[in-house]
């Protein structure tokens, strides 16, 4: 079934609200899941600071399913760079005021996801890093070294007999 099609079908259910405008929905089908500007941009910063990493792998943990935006697999170090709607931000999130019935629901799920990853993560073992869209690259990178040092360091101390 073509795209569109299907598209009109939900949205006649009433699954979820039907765009205000052929621009909205435009604009909304442009909103990427993966290679976002902010991620780009840090993916760049850590490779020209010689860090070599996996971009969007998924990990399959204890029925999670996981893809973060920057993974180092020998670390056990996954980034994400979450946007400021879609997961939101404290600081730049805000409620939706049109169609709340659709938008309130889908953004807790989006945190309840979120909070439910990091679990999953650090129980198996992982650090996980999250960083908002609007972060400046130099404090974000900083971020995700110290994460890869201090495991470094910790990887460093428990393999060292004592």
């Amino acid at each position: 079934m073509p795209r569109d099609q299907a598209r009109k079908q939900a949205h006649a259910r009433g699954l979820y609200p039907a765009p205000l405008n052929e621009g909205r929905s435009r604009n909304m089908q442009a909103n990427r899941r993966a290679d976002t500007k902010p991620e780009v941009a840090l993916r760049s910063a850590l490779h020209r600071l010689g860090y070599r990493y996996r971009k969007d792998l998924r990990l399959d943990l204890e029925g999670v399913r996981v893809r973060p935006d920057i993974v180092f697999n020998a670390r056990k170090v996954a980034v994400f760079v979450d946007g400021c709607f879609w997961h939101v931000c404290p600081e730049h999130g805000r409620q939706p005021t049109i169609n709340e019935w659709y938008w309130t629901p889908k953004l807790r799920r989006n945190m309840e996801r979120d909070q439910a990853v990091n679990a999953a993560l650090e129980g198996a073992g992982w650090r996980v890093v999250r960083l908002w869209e609007h972060e400046l690259l130099p404090a974000a990178v900083e971020a995700v070294v110290a994460a890869l040092v201090s495991r470094s360091e910790h990887a460093r101390d428990t393999s060292e007999p004592g």
